[in-house]
Order: C-alpha cells, then sequence, then structure tokens
C-alpha cells in the first residue's frame, strides 16, 4: 500500500494559488487513473481517494487542515494504515522508513516547473513539510518537489506569494509540469524510486 499526500489548501479560494500544485497533481493522477471519487474521511482531516495500479493499493489524501497543520492528517493516515494499534510515538522504532508515504509539494527553492523527486530530506522552510515531521517524528519519507520559483527569483514576502495565483504564461508551463509529475509518480509506483530519480531529476 502506497500512501501519497498532495499538500495545499482547502475552499475554492486557494484552488489555483501556487501552494495548492500538491492538490492539483494528486486530483489529476486520480482523474487520470479513475480512481474513486474525492470523499471527506472526518477521520483522517482529509478528502481520499483510493485505487490499484501495478497491482498495488494506493491512496490519494488532500489534508482539509490547511498547509501550516498538514501533519495532523498525515499523522492519522499514518497511524491508520501503516501502525495500525502501535502508539505513533514508537513510529522512530517501528518504521524508521516510511518508504511507502509519498508527498507531493511546491517548492520555492526550485525554478518553475522542475521536479525532484527525493527521500530523508529536511523542510528547507515549507510549512507543510515541517508540520509533516514534526507529527511523524522522522523526515524518512519521498517527497515530490515542484518548482514554483519565478524567472526573477525567489520574491522576498514568500507568505503572499504562495498564496497567489500563476498568472497566464506560468499557468501553461504549470499544466505540462502537473502531467509530468504524473508520469513521475506513476513510474515510481511500477518501476521504484531509484528509477524514477534518474529519469526526472534533471
Amino acid at each position: 500500500m502506497i500512501l501519497i499526500v498532495g499538500l495545499g489548501n482547502p475552499g475554492k479560494k486557494f484552488q489555483k494559488t501556487r501552494h495548492n500544485l500538491g492538490f492539483r497533481i494528486v486530483e489529476n493522477f486520480q482523474k487520470e487513473k479513475k480512481f474513486s471519487n474525492w470523499k471527506f474521511e472526518k477521520e483522517f482531516k482529509a478528502e481520499i481517494s483510493k485505487g490499484i495500479l501495478n497491482s498495488k493499493k494506493i491512496i490519494l489524501a488532500k489534508p482539509q487542515t490547511f498547509m501550516n497543520f498538514s501533519g495532523k492528517a498525515v499523522k492519522f493516515l499514518i497511524n491508520r494504515y501503516f501502525l495500525k494499534k502501535s502508539k505513533i510515538n514508537a513510529m522512530a522504532s517501528v518504521l524508521p522508513w516510511f518508504e511507502n508515504l509519498w508527498i507531493v509539494h511546491d517548492d520555492i527553492d526550485l525554478p518553475l516547473g522542475e521536479i525532484r523527486i527525493s527521500k530523508g530530506r529536511g523542510a528547507a522552510g515549507h510549512k507543510g513539510v515541517e508540520s509533516i515531521i514534526k507529527a511523524i517524528n522522522s523526515k524518512n519519507f519521498v517527497r515530490f518537489r515542484i518548482g514554483i520559483q519565478p524567472k526573477t527569483g525567489k520574491p522576498k514576502n514568500l507568505e503572499k506569494f504562495v498564496l497567489q495565483k500563476f498568472n497566464k504564461k506560468e499557468e501553461k508551463i504549470v499544466k505540462e509540469v502537473i502531467e509530468k509529475t504524473t508520469e513521475a509518480i506513476e513510474m515510481t509506483i511500477k518501476e521504484g524510486i531509484e528509477k524514477a530519480m534518474g529519469e526526472f531529476n534533471k
């Protein structure tokens, strides 16, 4: 079983903002692979979609806690699907490496449209990832990092920037990278992370 979590903020107000790129990618994946319709699961504080790909059970999730509290939803999901009755505090000894937890999110440190698949990295200032690391007491999971940095470089007011929508030129690039990331996720499921990293981390 693989848990793929796209990060973003709930509500129409944030639908196509830069910070919601993670949501858009898992939504595209759900649509293309014809997974189950999104359903809000109160237990997990997240919208969930399920499906089978390459004989593997896949769970897609969109936390509805707002970006900075994404860890709450991820903690509930891990406790249910990975740890079962084990206590979350014992996680480090039970599952030191969450190879089947994949987080998809925007990354201001990468140029717009670039993809980096990584594992075991720190949050690098991303509040959603930081929340997850704190909640599960581990950074040992897979991440699909999608660049949103404009050609002019990293903006000074990051909090304002990530909550803005892409302009028309950017949106064209965004649609392409959503498709490309969907392909990267599928390759990772079918052929493994090392193969996907070699193909997409260029």
